[in-house]
């Protein structure tokens, strides 16, 4: 079976970890002391949170940073019994190699529950001697104060379009891709800032064809195409309902997509379209009402073809 490439990819070490620099240097600086203090890792996802755990672990134990790491997934063992079960019993033991302390890595922290949460902060002080913990979340606002006040927090910010086209120049070199420019800008676009996306859209559109295209792109995906989305927007400010509505059928029922992903990239374009600033405000107030409404169960053909005469309304 052909491995996932957002793993195959993934930085062995932490000088291999990209766009980190601010979180990197100080993780080196810890590993050339040989000594490490409870972490939060806080970011979105795909940015390198737990990439950057497995390096740290790798870098400090070589070979044997595999025993010396326990990974838990918090959102699936969120309860006060992990806490109280697997993680004391490996607290317990001592470390394989000379670095007099073992690593607890937590994933998706802010999915634990309050109560194993103080459970956490009580069995990280009781055995702070021999274990580090290292908390990973996406909201840092959700880990209880007792647990953030004795951990140093490092913040993780989505990858910047640079860095991205570099992890997809290093893929494309590495699996001989032919991929066009549209079609870079279309991964980066999509990604968001995860590279896990840009390595997920990459090897299920290399599958397609031999040569990635834009097309290929979006249609892996089942996102709006910018330029569709653009043409029902032309329609709509040109007051042309019916050129609108065909389009809007066109993006539902001939590609299959979901309201909720042409609403968002119909929020995407029109902040940057030649119209009025006062346009702009009314009408992203208008696609915050229709997107709560397509999200509470509305008809997606009702919501969108009322979306639209709203927006015809805009004086």
């Amino acid at each position: 079976m052909e491995q996932v490439w957002a793993e195959k990819y993934r930085p062995k070490t932490l000088e291999e970890v990209i766009n980190q620099s601010h979180v990197i240097d100080r993780l080196k600086a810890f590993v050339k002391e040989k000594s490490l203090p409870h972490c939060l890792f806080a970011g979105p996802p795909g940015t390198g949170k737990t990439t950057a755990t497995f390096a740290l672990a790798h870098d400090l134990y070589g070979e044997n940073w595999k025993q010396n790491l326990l990974e838990l997934n918090a959102s699936d063992e969120r309860g006060i019994d992990v806490i109280r079960g697997k993680v004391k019993d490996f607290a317990r033991t001592k470390p394989i190699t000379d670095i007099p302390f073992k690593i607890v890595m937590l994933d998706e922290a802010d999915a634990l529950t309050a109560e194993a949460q103080h459970a956490l902060r009580r069995t990280m002080e009781a055995f702070a001697n021999s274990t580090r913990f290292i908390l990973l979340c996406n909201y840092s606002s959700k880990i209880i104060e007792p647990i953030q006040s004795r951990c140093a927090v490092f913040r993780f910010k989505p990858l910047d379009e640079e860095n991205i086209k570099l992890f997809i120049q290093r893929i494309v070199d590495k699996e001989k891709l032919k991929i066009t420019e549209d079609a870079i800008k279309a991964v980066i676009s999509l990604s968001e800032g995860d590279l896990r996306k840009v390595a997920n859209i990459l090897q299920s559109a290399s599958t397609i064809k031999e040569k990635i295209t834009e097309d290929i792109v979006y249609d892996i995906v089942s996102q709006a195409k910018p330029k569709d989305v653009k043409e029902l927007l032309d329609n709509i400010f040109n007051h042309d309902f019916k050129a609108a509505r065909k389009t809007l059928y066109k993006l539902l029922f001939s590609q299959g997509l979901a309201g909720e992903d042409i609403i968002k990239e119909m929020h995407k374009q029109i902040l940057d379209m030649n119209i009025q600033e006062e346009k702009k405000l009314y009408a992203l107030k208008i696609l915050a009402e229709y997107d709560f409404r397509i999200a509470e169960g509305g008809s997606e053909l009702i919501q969108l073809e009322a979306l639209i005469a709203q927006l015809m309304l805009i004086k």
